[in-house]
């Protein structure tokens, strides 16, 4: 069993063009799904651990994150995006298509 069943990794690059990830505030919302996951008692060893990532290289398709080992990549715009894909995705182990890259 892998330490972690689900990690969550949020680009949040930002490159010299300005095209990058925490033009869309990423930091922010890593921190949000972050504090969620604690509020929700699913981080941690056998759980969850919420991660800052360097980039990704999926710019054009901006603000990503991308759930492991699931290989699912999402795209968000604000809080309540990044509170669905904590609610459905890592609790309940459900894609959210709607976000999904």
């Amino acid at each position: 069993m892998s330490y972690y069943q689900r990690h969550l990794f949020f680009c949040t690059n930002c490159r010299e063009d300005g095209n990058c990830c925490e033009n869309y505030g990423a930091s922010r919302m890593r921190d949000y799904a972050k504090q969620r996951s604690k509020e929700l008692g699913i981080a941690g060893p056998g759980g969850v651990r919420v991660n800052i990532a360097g980039c990704l290289d999926r710019c054009n398709e901006g603000p990503v994150a991308v759930v492991y080992p699931d290989a699912v990549w999402y795209t968000y715009v604000d809080e309540e995006d990044v509170e669905e894909i904590v609610q459905e995705h890592l609790v309940n182990g459900r894609v959210v298509e709607r976000l999904r890259i």
